[in-house]
């Protein structure tokens, strides 16, 4: 099966819908990414701070599918922010899977309160890139001001910009925003799933659970997570939902054959709370920035 892309600001093919491995425990990550590629998928997200790069490198090797087939996105944690200290970034994300090149590193938060340090980081992508050590890079949970901020002092336009994105928090003003400077929005948490994890707060209501995509997916024989991955799709966004249940991983793959009308896109993007259910970006959560990052 042809597997539907967008197409990266400097040229790139970046598969639709990857798998995403937040919160996957090192043991269950290597046989959920084995399982995605075997079932067709051709891009996996990690990051430093999931502490599970190794395992996903571990997973694309079982799985046999050629690495030259394989979109493998990465993130830089905060803790090793700095123009030096990125570029070892890169070396601990490289080691750990195991692979020489990335095909999109970016940056996991803005941090603004020490917002230098996330510039001198941006530059040493933007030398990982002229380099060809990466394909592309960007960078993750940065509002409009973040990155007119950015942009100020840097010289090559993110081609990614990973952000929470799922019909209660749709994100408006910041999807204009990428498209106008020409960068995609990748949406974590596509599905809602971080609008019921633990921890987050109380009164959180499941987006599985909306009467509106509900009926939406009964119409088209689909699943709520379907409908919601099929409009990310549609409205031009990659996403990557999390799973490490081969039925799931499987059924978030299987949204090609089905396609959402204008008014069904419409109803799915009214739902929007404006209402953000994960960390606020502009916060500072020192305890969680500075969380040293493993060598390989």
């Amino acid at each position: 099966m042809s597997i539907p892309s967008f197409t990266l600001n400097n040229g790139v093919e970046i598969p639709a819908i990857g798998l995403g491995v937040y919160q996957s425990t090192p043991e269950e990550t290597a046989a959920a990414v084995e399982t995605a590629l075997r079932t067709g998928y051709r891009h996996i997200d990690t990051a430093a701070a999931y502490r599970n790069e190794r395992e996903v490198g571990e997973g694309i090797r079982r799985s046999e599918v050629d690495r030259s087939e394989v979109f493998i996105e990465t993130k830089v944690w905060v803790s090793d922010f700095g123009y030096d200290e990125t570029l070892h970034a890169f070396e601990k994300a490289t080691g750990k899977l195991g692979f020489d090149t990335l095909d999109l590193l970016i940056l996991h938060q803005p941090a603004p309160a020490r917002f230098e340090r996330t510039v001198a980081a941006y530059r040493a992508l933007e030398t990982l890139l002229g380099d060809g050590r990466v394909r592309s890079i960007g960078v993750s949970n940065f509002t409009p001001a973040h990155l007119e901020r950015l942009l100020a002092e840097t010289s090559v336009v993110p081609a990614v910009n990973q952000v929470e994105l799922h019909p209660y928090f749709v994100q408006p003003e910041l999807q204009a925003t990428d498209a106008r400077l020409g960068v995609l929005t990748q949406a974590w948490s596509p599905i809602g799933g971080i609008t019921f994890y633990p921890g987050w707060g109380e009164q959180r209501v499941s987006v599985m659970e909306d009467e509106t995509i509900a009926a939406i997916a009964a119409a088209h024989g689909k699943s709520p997570a379907q409908v919601m991955l099929r409009w990310h799709v549609q409205e031009g966004r990659s996403a990557i939902p999390k799973s490490t249940n081969p039925a799931r991983i499987a059924s978030n793959f299987d949204v090609f054959d089905f396609e959402l009308s204008a008014d069904e896109l419409a109803r799915i993007d009214a739902l929007d709370t404006g209402r953000r259910s994960g960390p606020d970006p502009d916060v500072e959560r020192p305890e969680m920035f500075d969380l040293p990052i493993a060598e390989a």
